[in-house]
Parts: structure tokens; sequence; C-alpha cells
């Protein structure tokens, strides 16, 4: 029977995680509960591990010790379907968008779910491919490739395409990277009409405190393999810890 979560319980829980490569110890000793219905932001220099938490999040990594539970399981020991079928609640969204460049908008929209539904009707297909497209403001691009898009239009189209499945908890790699202020601004607002309208749980990945203020209902600061501190955006950045002053003072935009 599948688990229920309600909103403000966990559903996602590390303990004391771990993991290196070679000589570089990426995480070490990491914890971190994310609520369901909750936007957690991971800030952190390039090279700090974020994107190393959320690929041992989706079983794309397996930490060296310590524990990460998604929606429940034990994600390191999730094989086969199983694996699989957590993979499916879970919605990745890469930082480069990720969208096949020989394929439409609709072809790239409709490869997820002909892959992982079957039996879906023509017009199922048509309906959720536009429901989406809809969802992200960008029906009209249906029939276009990715190489006419502008670079948010793709973002945009790459949280389509993750959505199109309904997962229950989206990762957000480096949302707004290579985008110009304005686009930003309104990727960061998407990102939060999609938790208000699908309603789901997200862990967003940046270095961007733009983005980090904008959608963060909490913000965990990632230095040197661990978390210094957890708190609202105010909260974390009225810290005196030196490192998450110079943090803001070197990257804020005014």
């Amino acid at each position: 029977m599948e688990e229920v979560f309600k909103p403000g319980e966990p559903v996602i829980e590390v303990r004391d995680l771990y993991k290196s490569f070679g000589d570089l110890h990426v995480l070490q000793g990491v914890d971190l509960t994310v609520n369901k219905g909750e936007n957690m932001v991971v800030l952190g220099r390039s090279g700090t591990g974020k994107s190393v938490l959320i690929k041992i999040m989706v079983g794309l990594l397996k930490q060296d010790r310590g524990d990460c539970v998604v929606l429940g399981k034990e994600v390191s020991k999730q094989e086969g379907n199983d694996l699989r079928d957590l993979r499916l609640k879970i919605g990745f969204s890469f930082q480069n968008s990720a969208l096949y460049d020989s394929m439409t908008v609709r072809e790239n929209l409709e490869f997820p779910l002909v892959r992982n539904i079957p039996n879906l009707t023509r017009a199922e297909i048509d309906e959720q491919v536009e429901y989406v497209l809809d969802a992200v403001g960008l029906l009209q691009t249906i029939n276009q490739v990715p190489a006419e898009l502008s670079g948010g239009q793709r973002k945009r189209i790459g949280i389509a395409r993750t959505l199109i499945l309904k997962p229950e908890i989206m990762l957000y790699d480096e949302p707004t990277a290579g985008l110009d202020p304005i686009t930003c601004l309104e990727i960061n607002e998407l990102i939060n009409e999609v938790k208000e309208k699908y309603q789901t749980t997200s862990i967003i990945i940046t270095h961007d405190l733009t983005c980090a203020r904008d959608t963060g209902d909490r913000v965990a600061m990632l230095l040197d393999g661990k978390f210094l501190k957890t708190g609202t955006f105010e909260e974390v950045f009225s810290s005196d810890e030196e490192r998450i002053k110079s943090f803001y003072d070197y990257n804020f935009i005014h």
C-alpha cells in the first residue's frame, strides 16, 4: 500500500550522509529534512556537492554511508522496478533542459508519457501535452523545435516535460543558470506556480541568491560538505558566520 503524506510531513529525510570520490570528500555528514508542500533551496558554490546530493536522492549515485529516505523509501536499497517506480514520482529538471533537438516540443513532451504510461489514447496524450504546455505559458510553441526557442523557453519546456508525469517531488538543478535577469524572475515565478498548481515538494539547487530568496520556503547553506545553516532566507543570511556573509556579499544581485 502506498504511503500518503500530509502537508508538513517529511517526504525527504537525509541523515549523516557521506560521499567521496577518491580523495575528494564532497558530502561530510549532511542532514536535511524536506516537508511535503515545501520549496527547499540548497545553496552553495560550484563543486560543493549540491548536485551530488540530488543524484543520491534519485539513485544515480550511492552514498558511502548515511541514509537518504525519499517518500518513505531508502533510495540506496531500491532496485529494478522499485527504483523505477520511485523515480517516476520524482521530477528532475536538468540545468541544460535536456530536450531532444531533433524532436518538436510536442514530441519532447510525448516521449516520457508514451514510455512510462502504456495504452494512452491519442486524445489523452494530446490533452496532457497541451495542459502542461499551457501551465508553463508556451502552448503556442507546440510544433516548434528547441533550436527555435529562447533559453528561457527551453527551460520552461524542460519543466513541462518533467511535470507531465505528475511527480510528487521536483528537483531543480540550477534553474536560472545562464538566463538574463528578467527571464530568471519569470522562472522563479514559474517554480512557485508549479508548487501551487501541482502541490509539489521541491528542492531547488542554486547559487543564485535572488532565486533562493524568491522561491524558497526554507534555505539550506551547503559549505565544506555540510549544511552550515538552515532556515528562512532572512534567518540564514542574518548569520554572523563569516563564510555565509562572504557568500552573500559576493553573489547577491541587488
